[in-house]
This record gives C-alpha cells, structure tokens and sequence, in this order.
C-alpha cells in the first residue's frame, strides 16, 4: 500500500482528498500541525506528497524546498494560483506536477499514479527499486531525468539526462564524441555537429547550478569525462 502525505489546510478539500486516497487502498494521512510539515513528512515517509501552496506559518513552496533537500519523493502542488509564475515557480522548487483547484477526482488520481510509476516502478506489478547512478558525489534517477547533489536537486530533459548517464557510468573515463552521437540520436546524419556542443553546455551549466562546480571536461581530440577529482565551484 502505498502512503501519500495531503498537505492542505482546507479541510472541506483536505477530508475529500482523503476519503478518496482511501477508497482507491492509499494509506492517506493528513497534515494538522502547519508548523510541522517537514517533521510530520520525515515521520511518514510517504511516497508523494499532494502540497497546497497557500498554507499557514509558510508557504507551499517553502515546504517543498524542505521536503526536496530531504527526499526524492514526488511532489505535486493542488492550488487554487493559476498563474504560469505559481506553476514555474512550483517546479523550480521541486515540484514534479501542478494541478490547479477546482479539480477532478480522477485527474488527481491519473496523476499520482503516473508519479509512482514513475519514482518506484510499475504501478500495477508493485514496487520496484528504482535505478540511480551515483559518481562524483552526484546521484542521478535518469527514469525521473533528476539528480541530487548535497541535498540539492535539479531537472534534466531526457536527451540531457542520456547525456550524463553515459558520462557518469564511465567513471571518469573518456567517452568519444562519435560514441555519444551514436548513443543519443539513432541517425547522426540528421544531426548537426554542433547540436552535441549545445546540450554539453546545458549539462555543465545545470551541474553548476546543482553545486558541483566543472564536473565535465573536454579532452581535445578525444571527447568528454567527469572529472570527479575537481572541487566544486564556491
């Protein structure tokens, strides 16, 4: 049975949300003490969170940074904002979906149910351990195309995450530009040179902003590598 964490002060919203996790066998708990979240989650150990973004004491968006430096366990906000700011600023905290109020019971349902399929396996068959690879003290989930570094994370697009797959699974060894092509995109022919040189630079701009520091060095005339032995950037 799988536990999900409704963080939500409406209580009307709240005691539905909870009625319903429990009709489809979710062991649902809800939130009660506002200035506990974090304490409450870390007691729980839920598998998704549902997360209002107006709450008391602080906000949904403060919790989720909380919850996010502690686990890897999907997150979706429930609110009322409908802003493109509200949703940017969700996932930028965190956040792996955003559903706007008022909403339908079975949209909310498809969503966590995709979101565990996605952060522990097949949903129907149960849960499975989910794949990571970890080198130069980053983890990387490349089902979730996300990596945590000291507590932090930040998402990847796919092409970006097969990137960094193939570089972290080296193990600091070289991997060729040819080698990277042919893995990434099945018909070089259609892909202009430069194209690689692009998404090498949105990986090491994201592992900077992740805390790593240079990670990724190019090695003239051979191709790219972690270098795990660089200390991160201040």
């Amino acid at each position: 049975m799988y536990t999900i964490l409704i963080v939500e002060d409406d209580m009307k919203i709240a005691d539905k949300l909870h009625s319903f996790m429990m009709k489809y066998d979710f062991d649902a708990r809800v939130v009660e003490d506002f200035s506990r979240v974090l304490d409450t989650f870390l007691e729980t150990q839920p598998d998704l969170v549902l997360l209002d973004v107006n709450l008391p004491k602080f906000d949904g968006f403060y919790w989720c940074r909380q919850i996010r430096a502690k686990s890897l366990c999907p997150i979706i906000f429930i609110s009322a904002r409908e802003g493109q700011m509200d949703q940017v600023m969700a996932l930028e905290n965190g956040a792996d979906d955003y559903i706007t109020k008022p909403f339908d019971m079975e949209i909310v349902m498809a969503k966590i149910r995709s979101q565990l399929r996605r952060a522990v396996g097949a949903y129907a068959s149960g849960r499975e351990r989910e794949r990571t690879i970890e080198y130069a003290g980053i983890v990387l989930y490349p089902e979730r195309y996300m990596a945590s570094y000291q507590g932090n994370t930040i998402d990847f697009t796919q092409k970006e995450a097969d990137l960094l797959t193939m570089l972290m699974e080296k193990g600091g060894r070289v991997v060729s530009r040819e080698r990277l092509l042919d893995m990434m995109w099945e018909d070089q022919h259609f892909i202009d040179d430069n194209t690689l040189n692009v998404y090498i630079t949105r990986v090491r701009r994201k592992l900077r902003e992740l805390g790593t520091g240079d990670l990724i060095e190019t090695v003239r005339g051979a191709g790219y590598r972690i270098a795990a032995d660089k200390e991160p950037s201040a």
